[in-house]
């Protein structure tokens, strides 16, 4: 009995540690502008299994720095990109990062 209890003590701490990073995130009054003009030069394809991903927005400090897009190897055969997003919060806004899904 006094295992089965120290095993849910230590799920309940690991959910409220995680719960509570996912509260971290870098929140902004405005989105920041990409740099020079919209034009994206998509290089030859490495292979046929590479994938192109979009921009993203990398956090640093306290705001946003611009990553261009690029050719990137799915992590499965049959994963699928899912392209990052400016999320309106209450504060401000927030980059949801990119991800295979």
């Amino acid at each position: 009995m006094k295992n089965i209890r120290k095993v849910l003590m230590l799920l309940t701490a690991m959910l409220l540690f995680g719960v509570g990073n996912s509260n971290a995130q870098l929140v902004v009054r405005f989105r920041p502008n990409r740099p020079g003009p919209r034009v994206v030069i998509r290089e030859g394809r490495p292979s046929p299994r590479h994938v192109w991903v979009d921009e993203e927005w990398v956090p640093r400090g306290r705001t946003y720095v611009y990553r261009r897009g690029h050719w990137a190897e799915p992590v499965r055969s049959d994963a699928v990109w899912v392209a990052g997003h400016w999320d309106h919060r209450l504060r401000g806004y927030v980059w949801v990062a990119g991800h295979w899904r």
